[in-house]
């Protein structure tokens, strides 16, 4: 049987349109000995069963075209099978893109997954719900679900998102406990991170790497209205492990129990959780392509044959 690709599109996924994707494939695997086949999802949770069934049958990659919610659905069914994942970043943060180094630029996106190399990375589970990027519960989740809630995605209706949700944001306390410790905390958001950033480049975790075995705890206590605009320049800066209100964690599992069940957000997209969340790393769990000269020496890379 000939070798054979599925790209799985997620055409409302971001803010830009994705109309030239299926030709660019198209010429980029026309003189190879292998098929691309292109699909679109329809509703929330279609791309995993279009990429299951793309296991099923025998692909030999998977590519993903969308933003982080996307890539989600379709790493989800390629943990642990050995397919590699492809990424053609079309979302509004791009943050596993980022992490990676992946060009944001649809034809040096497929070159990547053309010419480049596979990286074994860990991915992590809340409650046994795959992410691999970011989760996160307190201030960030809610606005995750305000902006998803929003008629349009783009930076303009992530701000609004962002300041409708501060105005009159409530902390939490949170029970915490990891390695045979126990600690309690009031908490503006607490997030668990596998790659360092949300996405656009916003730093929650600048230590976090998606190859050491272990996730990145972070807690944000609550700060004076006086101290967000340090908070922000820091977030964007890679700065923010400065911050005397921060403090970070490396664990391989944590137990998170709050006061009450509610929303969290698994690489950006909101879901509902219990008021008890398991959150642990996978190490080396999935394949992804990336950039030949972007890749370091410690990250663990197979040459692309």
């Amino acid at each position: 049987m000939k070798n054979f690709v599925v790209a799985i599109i997620n055409p409302i996924s971001g803010t830009g349109s994705k109309n030239s994707v299926p030709g660019l494939l198209a010429d980029a695997f026309q003189n190879t000995n292998t098929d691309v086949y292109i699909t679109f999802s329809k509703e929330e949770g279609h791309a995993t069963k279009l990429a299951q069934r793309a296991v099923e049958k025998g692909a030999s990659m998977v590519i993903a075209v969308g933003g982080d919610g996307t890539v989600n659905e379709v790493a989800k069914a390629l943990i642990n099978t050995g397919i590699p994942l492809g990424i053609i970043p079309k979302g509004s943060g791009n943050g596993l893109a980022r992490a990676l180094n992946l060009p944001l630029n649809e034809q040096k996106a497929i070159d990547v997954i053309m010419c480049g190399n596979k990286r074994l990375i860990d991915c992590c589970k809340a409650n046994e719900r795959p992410f691999f990027c970011t989760c996160g519960m307190g201030f960030d989740a809610e606005v995750s679900e305000k902006f998803a809630e929003a008629p349009f995605r783009g930076p303009l209706s992530y701000v609004h998102a962002v300041l409708n949700k501060y105005i009159n944001y409530n902390t939490t306390t949170y029970k915490i406990e990891f390695d045979g410790r126990k600690i309690e905390r009031e908490a503006f958001l607490i997030a668990a991170a596998n790659a360092p950033q949300y996405g656009n480049n916003a730093y929650i975790a600048p230590d976090a790497s998606m190859s050491d075995g272990e996730l990145d705890l972070v807690i944000l206590k609550p700060f004076k209205d006086i101290e967000a605009a340090q908070i922000l320049l820091q977030l964007f800066t890679k700065n923010l492990t400065k911050n005397s209100n921060m403090e970070a964690f490396k664990t391989r599992r944590v137990r998170i129990i709050r006061e009450k069940a509610g929303v969290m957000h698994l690489d950006g997209d909101p879901v509902e959780m219990d008021k008890v969340i398991d959150i642990e790393c996978i190490p080396d769990s999935i394949r992804v392509m990336v950039p030949r000269k972007k890749t370091s020496k410690k990250d663990k890379v197979e040459e692309k044959k």
